[in-house]
């Protein structure tokens, strides 16, 4: 199982990023994939999640400005995230999630947003 972020980067109050996550070494369109994020000194943070299908679901902090997605013939999963705020700074990493209740057992190695002017 690999999963490898792409699309981190610095961006100012107000912008946007679209992040990635390729997937390979397991069927992608059978497991919950999560968003997780870690800010500079503090713990995880749940981001967002989605199913093989329509069910997804957002952290409060994030809702109405990120939206997950995935492409299940693509083995890829991403994260729009727009409007972005100093306090979205973060290493954000995809997880393979075993049950839609933050049953991770794979992470990527994460990418770096940080949101600065």
């Amino acid at each position: 199982v690999q999963l490898v972020e792409s699309g981190g980067g610095l961006v100012q109050p107000g912008g946007s990023l679209r992040l990635s996550c390729a997937a390979s070494g397991f069927t992608f369109s059978s497991y919950y994939m999560s968003w997780v994020r870690q800010a500079p000194g503090k713990g995880l943070e749940w981001v967002s999640d989605m199913n093989s299908g329509s069910r997804i679901n957002y952290a409060d902090s994030v809702k109405g400005r990120f939206t997950i997605s995935r492409d299940n013939a693509k083995n890829t999963l991403y994260l729009q995230m727009n409007s972005l705020k100093p306090e979205d700074t973060a290493l954000y990493y995809c997880a393979r999630d075993l049950d839609g209740w933050s049953a991770y057992d794979y992470w990527g190695q994460g990418t770096q947003v940080t949101v600065s002017s």
